[in-house]
């Protein structure tokens, strides 16, 4: 453990991959326990990740463990990406499992800034590497995330993905002899997620603000591991293939997504707001069918939100719409958000 790593690329035994030695660096084990209860600093700031998105309907908190639910090729991969390059973080640590080999050198050479790279430790263990050494990654980068909270630090911790770490554990705990039970996984993997995944969120000092990708077969959100995990976790952000296919990034569903922190870190007037536009949405969703079809008469319904949702709506998708180069400041959103919402 030390400074020194920031910047590096490792395996998840540790060793670095990007061909240079590491210096010294202090050791600890990788198999730690989670901090005792209440010895963590309650969650009271918020962590602004720069995505209209979440920061809106959505915010997270400093030491938040948040899961990503999504299909493959819905724009994972970019997210990550735009939360990696979140301003609000003294330091990252971005662990890739199962990945293909060379989609983690493009992910790290183009899609990451400089900047970024620069305070980021990045631990890989691809497809093709022994499944110990895939569920070892995410405990070695869990250890590194540690290590700087201990030592004050605001920490961003990146798992892509948790699902990937759960199968690498299942291949193990099957030719170890366990037997199947729950969606195809053994109890041992169920058992161990708890255990791993309180290890990080906020410590005495500094805090671990992790998020973990959950791949989720056929858009089945409430598959066995998905669903355990979201119980784990202090929230979920659920991508939906109907948006990707749209053209709409990221394809975040406001409606699926939630922080279970939201109300303690934003204001009155964020919250406000906030709950203005999940109404819209969930509005508009519920006549979306009749305006497509033709059949929807405006003022026949009592309810004249329902008018207006459908006015704003064009408005309220480019606002939640955003490139992964651009960060929208906390100001700048709750300005956005009233000129939506309430002119």
């Amino acid at each position: 453990m030390g400074e020194a790593l920031l910047g590096r690329v490792i395996d998840g035994f540790g060793r670095p991959l990007d061909g240079r030695e590491l210096p010294d660096v202090c050791w600890k084990d990788y198999d730690a326990m989670p901090p005792p209860a209440m010895v963590r600093q309650p969650i009271t700031q918020p962590l602004m990740t720069g995505i209209r998105a979440i920061d809106s309907v959505a915010t997270c908190g400093e030491g938040q463990r948040v899961g990503i639910f999504s299909a493959p090729g819905v724009g994972k991969s970019t997210l990550l990406a735009m939360l990696c390059n979140a301003p609000d973080a003294d330091s990252n640590v971005l662990v890739l499992i199962g990945e293909r080999g060379r989609e983690v050198r493009e992910f790290i050479d183009f899609t990451l800034s400089e900047e970024t790279r620069k305070r980021c430790v990045i631990v890989v263990a691809t497809s093709d590497r022994p499944a110990l050494e895939r569920v070892r990654a995410l405990f070695v980068a869990t250890t590194i995330a540690e290590f700087f909270r201990d030592n004050g630090k605001r920490v961003v911790l990146l798992a892509d993905s948790l699902t990937r770490y759960a199968r690498a554990a299942r291949e193990i705990a099957l030719a170890a002899g366990e037997t199947a039970v729950s969606g195809e996984y053994p109890p041992g993997v169920f058992s161990a997620l708890p255990r791993l995944l309180e290890r990080t969120g906020m410590g005495e000092k500094g805090s671990i603000t992790a998020f973990y990708t959950v791949l989720v077969e056929g858009d089945d959100m409430n598959e066995p591991l998905a669903d355990e995990v979201r119980s784990l976790l202090d929230g979920h952000i659920v991508l939906s293939r109907r948006l990707a296919e749209r053209g709409h990034y990221p394809a975040i569903d406001v409606l699926a997504t939630l922080s279970r922190v939201f109300p303690v870190v934003t204001s009155h007037e964020h919250r406000q707001l906030a709950a203005i536009l999940r109404r819209r949405l969930a509005l508009y969703q519920e006549v979306e069918l009749l305006i497509r079809i033709g059949e929807y008469q405006r003022g026949v319904d009592t309810d004249t939100d329902t008018d207006k949702a459908i006015d704003t709506y064009p408005d309220i998708c480019t606002f939640l719409r955003q490139s992964k180069d651009e960060v929208c400041g906390p100001e700048l959103l709750i300005e956005k958000l009233h000129q939506i919402l309430t002119e």
